[in-house]
């Protein structure tokens, strides 16, 4: 069974502790949540590029902070990615995510990557479900 807490501090993309993490500080901006990442070279796939699973990870982080901040608990339920540009490594890029529907216990929520200059590399939707301590199971 796992425990949903906010006390591990272990998250992969959000925690300053996880030596392996992607170190993401988020902050609230009105509607939207927001974070600045600039990928090194450990975090590529194709020479020079972040890799793709990383850029989903980002995305999915940035919607699920939005929640976060709002002191909802929820997990991923289901996510579409649409990947556009690639995101280069070494050059800071803006993650960003905003609620755009939901009813009970569903959250709709949408997220893009934005390359210096504006361009968007990635999008991506996706359903939250709220989730209650203890609920998680294995």
């Amino acid at each position: 069974m796992y425990s949903v807490s906010r006390s591990d501090g272990m998250c992969f993309a959000c925690s300053p502790k996880n030596p392996i993490g992607l170190h993401l500080e988020f902050s609230l901006d009105g509607d939207v949540c927001r974070a600045t990442f600039t990928a090194g070279e450990e975090h590529q796939g194709w020479d020079g590029l972040l890799h793709g699973g990383l850029i989903a990870t980002l995305l999915d982080e940035a919607m699920a902070q939005w929640l976060w901040r709002r002191g909802v608990a929820a997990m991923t339920a289901e996510m579409l990615t649409r990947f556009s540009r690639p995101v280069p490594v070494g050059v800071p890029v803006t993650v960003e995510a905003w609620k755009v529907g939901g009813k009970g216990r569903l959250w709709e929520l949408s997220a893009r990557i934005i390359l210096p200059g504006g361009r968007v590399a990635a999008r991506a939707t996706a359903k939250f479900l709220t989730i209650k301590e203890g609920s998680l199971q294995t």
